[in-house]
């Protein structure tokens, strides 16, 4: 059958949503009024480079089976969805239209898929080992999270790397680096189904008989997509610096042994609260593929351009880790220099 997915956020929701509509889903994306006029008249386009091949294809979603379209938040019912997915970044939740449009979703008991990196509440509250209370400090506005219910609402490492082009419209995104989507299970069974069927129906999608990059791997594990919290914190964060932002490959490979302690600490807080080895990614291989990540991360690239306010998934590690009395140095002088840009401090550079 196929499913109706409400995708929250076109710009990296789009990538998502258009391996939903390659697998025969229908799609409707969240986002301004003036982008969903442009995706409803011409649909997106996503640059994705098929293994093997030396250039990205276009893929529009006008050729795809699965039906797209696109509203601006007060404009969307929920009834009638069986999946939503929440493809923004934290903070954007706290907007009026969409705090509305979360009541409305969380009041028809929509199970959520979150792509965030920043898991939202509901999620961390069916971590028994992690204290949802004290994680409180990290979120941009908790209380928009109090209507969900925390087995209704999963999480999804957004490892893939995508991006709007600067000199392109709004309905195009280019994939840098095609990685899988990891999800876990919702704590029903028949919520795991869609998960399931979605898996399996991306999974079979093939472009002139060739596979077809970023896949939907689902996983019994809760802590899986707590994978990417060691890259965050080892990669993203640390390309924010006193001056201009740098790329992720040289935040990692500027001094390679203090990232590796880096993501060692925080693999350690993801060992602590219940994560397996297996769940994790090994440094190495992390490491490897940070070569490929010549651009800033979006959080360095936020604050850069001034933003008070981004997701902040090192301050949520950090508390974590105290819980357990792990920390790690330049995890905490990269949340002090966070804090103070975020603030409007002067920082002097090194």
């Amino acid at each position: 059958m196929a499913y109706r997915i409400l995708i929250l956020g076109a710009s990296y929701g789009s990538l998502f949503g258009t391996k939903c509509l390659m697998a025969g889903h229908d799609v409707t994306l969240v986002c301004r009024a003036s982008t969903a006029e442009l995706i409803n008249r011409s649909g997106t386009d996503l640059r994705l480079r098929l293994k093997g091949e030396e250039r990205h294809r276009t893929i529009r979603s006008t050729d795809l089976p699965g039906r797209l379209d696109a509203a601006a938040p007060e404009k969307i019912d929920p009834a009638g969805y069986e999946l939503a997915v929440l493809a923004m970044q934290e903070p954007q939740y706290s907007d009026h239209a969409i705090r509305l449009l979360l009541t409305r979703i969380a009041e028809a008991r929509i199970p959520c898929l979150s792509l965030m990196n920043m898991p939202p509440l509901p999620y961390l509250k069916r971590i028994a080992t992690i204290n949802a209370a004290a994680a409180e400090a990290a979120c941009a506005n908790p209380r928009i999270w109090d209507r969900f219910e925390p087995d209704l609402m999963s999480l999804c490492s957004p490892d893939p790397q995508a991006f709007r082009p600067a000199d392109e419209p709004p309905n195009v995104l280019h994939v840098g680096l095609p990685t899988n989507f990891k999800a876990a299970e919702f704590g029903r069974a028949r919520h795991n189904r869609i998960l399931a069927t979605l898996e399996s129906d991306i999974d079979a999608v093939r472009l002139d008989g060739l596979e077809v990059p970023v896949k939907l791997r689902v996983h019994k594990s809760p802590f899986v997509p707590f994978a990417k919290w060691p890259m965050l914190l080892t990669g993203n964060y640390r390309c924010v610096t006193a001056g201009e932002p740098i790329s992720i490959r040289d935040a990692v490979h500027g001094d390679l042994d203090l990232s590796r302690e880096v993501y060692g600490c925080v693999e350690a807080i993801a060992l602590r609260i219940g994560a397996h080895r297996d769940d994790l990614v090994p440094f190495d291989k992390y490491a490897a593929a940070a070569e490929q990540l010549s651009k800033p991360s979006s959080a360095a690239r936020a604050v850069a351009a001034g933003a008070t306010v981004i997701e902040r998934v090192d301050h949520l590690v950090q508390i974590v880790g105290r819980q357990y009395g792990i920390a790690h140095r330049e995890i905490d002088r990269v949340i002090a220099l966070l804090d103070a840009k975020l603030a409007g401090g002067r920082i002097r550079a090194a």
